[in-house]
């Protein structure tokens, strides 16, 4: 029982995790969607519980604890399977079996004594090895199936969610559209045709690179993730603004145009995309006090960034009338 009891447990508190994960995975913030591709927590389960089943498979189960009266207690008064006439007597914390017709209380203590003796001289010998029970087939089949069940629902409602509310739920033609308007507003500020592309795949950002944009240094073509391509679409084709995640898809497509414009210094570029992102911003249907509320937004974020994307933080000369102000005539900054 502990040993089934030791495979059971670990296997719904996989379960009970996974329902967690997917449930923040969907109604969680969308950093994390970007970061964790769905399938990989759904194969890592998978693959605990294959491991689980193999390892019932594997283990012989041991014996059950049987309360009737052992070999060789039967053959030791000579009842064989007969055990009608032997008496469970309980004694300091053992069983002892002694064979009963009706003895007086005397003649019982003297039973229980030599059955007593006959118990301590069988504890000096080493305990037998106790034949395994054949294995239960059908209990952890029916816990791995279970267990897929539960996967393939929890899989229905992640794709089901992701289908109607990210990228995925824009029209192939939608898409086709909304990639031309990126790639004609990134190359206003490349100041050169290029080309922007949403990686569904997530090849090259997301998950791989862990970052919502990619491009290559004076290069032609750029990549975003499917989210940043989705709020660049609600903001300009369905005109809804999500404050910080509207203000950080501008600075994204803007950040890797300067990029393929050839600025390689990351603080450099994200001072000059945030500054670009306003008109960009304007160009998606913002007003201009609107668009500048976003950048200045994303520029205080800025200062807030630590640990691996620390080098894309401005640095003081990123201000009005400084050595990175595109616009020296204009006291407004971004």
């Amino acid at each position: 029982m502990g040993e089934a009891a030791d495979r059971v447990v670990p296997a719904w508190a996989l379960r009970v995790a996974l329902v967690l994960f997917v449930l923040t995975w969907i109604f969680g913030p969308y950093e994390l969607r970007s970061a964790v591709p769905i399938w990989i927590p759904f194969a890592i389960a998978l693959g605990l519980e294959l491991q689980f089943l193999w390892s019932a498979f594997r283990q012989p189960r041991a014996s059950r604890l049987d309360r009737r009266p052992q070999v060789g207690d039967r053959e030791r008064f000579g009842y064989g399977e007969d055990t009608s006439e032997l008496l469970l007597v309980h004694d300091e914390g053992r069983e002892l079996w002694i064979p009963y017709a009706g003895e007086t209380d005397e003649e019982l203590d003297e039973l229980i004594a030599d059955a007593r003796e006959w118990a301590d001289e069988e504890e000096m010998l080493p305990p037998t090895p106790q034949a395994p029970r054949p294995r239960e087939i059908w209990a952890p089949v029916r816990r791995f199936l279970t267990g897929l069940a539960i996967f393939a629902v929890l899989g229905y409602a992640a794709w089901f969610v992701e289908a109607r509310t990210g990228w995925n739920s824009v029209s192939g033609a939608g898409r086709a559209a909304a990639v031309e308007r990126y790639s004609s507003e990134a190359s206003r500020i490349a100041d050169k045709p290029v080309t922007i592309r949403c990686d569904e795949a997530r090849d090259y950002v997301g998950f791989v690179q862990h970052a919502d944009g990619v491009a290559l240094v004076g290069g032609d073509r750029a990549y975003l993730t499917p989210e940043i391509c989705h709020d660049l679409y609600r903001l300009a084709f369905d005109d809804e603004v999500d404050s910080s995640r509207t203000g950080r898809a501008i600075a994204v497509l803007a950040h890797e145009a300067w990029h393929l414009r050839g600025v390689r210094d990351e603080g450099t570029t994200e001072c000059y995309a945030l500054q670009s992102g306003v008109e960009l911003g304007r160009r998606f249907g913002l007003s201009d006090e609107r668009a500048r509320q976003l950048m200045r937004q994303q520029l205080t974020e800025n200062a807030l960034r630590t640990g691996a994307s620390v080098e894309y933080r401005i640095t003081s000369e990123c201000r009005d009338g400084a050595e990175l102000d595109l616009r020296t005539d204009d006291s407004r900054f971004p």
